[in-house]
């Protein structure tokens, strides 16, 4: 079957993908097994579309691996997840160091183990050099949490005198992010059916594309990447204008190619 690489305009490719990896647990029941089999198994996912978007040269990648909700899950799930968590990053910083790839964290680290923030931050420090792709991992992490605490910083700074609140602007909650060094997602993607964001970047996801795959995490690899890209492609953005306008701005805007606008296939 030929790969739908081939198809991708690599001139339009999306700065930042965010992705759910939802449906291990699903996954893992459909096949008779414990619901840790499906998490074990949606690690070499993680591998296939790391270095799936590596090579497509894309500069952020942004992963939901366990959410502020995911601690209330049954002990058993969540203390195979963080042992699964420590021995995934022990063996993949050499491969992310041999890719050029920087390793991030998002997320309130101090209700990891002891165990997981030591590994995890070695991992960073090990990374901190490398130029290549951002690999952001969202642990422990929830959107409401991050705008709460974005809130309590602003207050303090207002408090203190280090900030005028009559100044405040979009520009200086996104400076109070967890992603204020990155920008924000063009892509999300969430596997497994569900048609939601649960929780994830969603200050950030506001001028984002949504794609939707019934993929389970565990089966998903390069050619689904390919095909969430080929549909990002086949829309058109407009942030808030009409067509006309985006058309308008795209052909009298100078040094700026004209694009052909697909309209999507699929109603995603």
């Amino acid at each position: 079957m030929e790969s739908q690489k081939g198809k991708i305009d690599l001139q339009r490719l999306p700065r930042h993908i965010a992705i759910i990896m939802d449906g291990n647990g699903r996954w893992a029941q459909e096949q008779g097994q414990d619901r840790l089999f499906g998490h074990f198994h949606g690690v070499e996912s993680v591998r296939n579309i790391v270095e799936g978007c590596a090579e497509l040269e894309i500069g952020y990648l942004t992963l939901y691996a366990f959410s502020t909700e995911n601690w209330d899950r049954p002990a058993y799930e969540v203390t195979g997840l963080m042992e699964l968590l420590v021995e995934t990053i022990r063996k993949e910083v050499e491969t992310l160091n041999k890719n050029n790839i920087r390793l991030h964290v998002i997320g309130d680290m101090s209700m990891l183990p002891e165990y997981a923030r030591t590994e995890l931050n070695e991992a960073l420090e090990l990374t901190a050099k490398n130029g290549g792709m951002h690999l952001i991992m969202a642990l422990s992490y929830s959107s409401r949490w991050e705008l709460a605490e974005a809130i309590k910083r602003i207050a303090r700074d207002a408090r203190d005198s280090k900030l005028d609140p009559d100044t405040i602007t979009q520009d200086t909650l996104q400076q109070y992010l967890s992603t204020r060094d990155f920008p924000d997602p063009e892509l999300m993607i969430r596997t497994s059916g569900e048609y939601r964001i649960s929780n994830f970047l969603l200050y950030q996801l506001a001028y984002a594309e949504l794609y939707f795959t019934n993929v389970r995490w565990p089966d998903f690899r390069k050619e689904n990447l390919y095909e969430a890209i080929l549909d990002f492609q086949g829309r058109e953005r407009r942030f808030g204008k009409t067509s006309a306008q985006i058309q308008q701005d795209v052909t009298t805007t100078p040094g700026t190619k004209t694009l052909e606008v697909f309209c999507p296939k699929d109603g995603h």
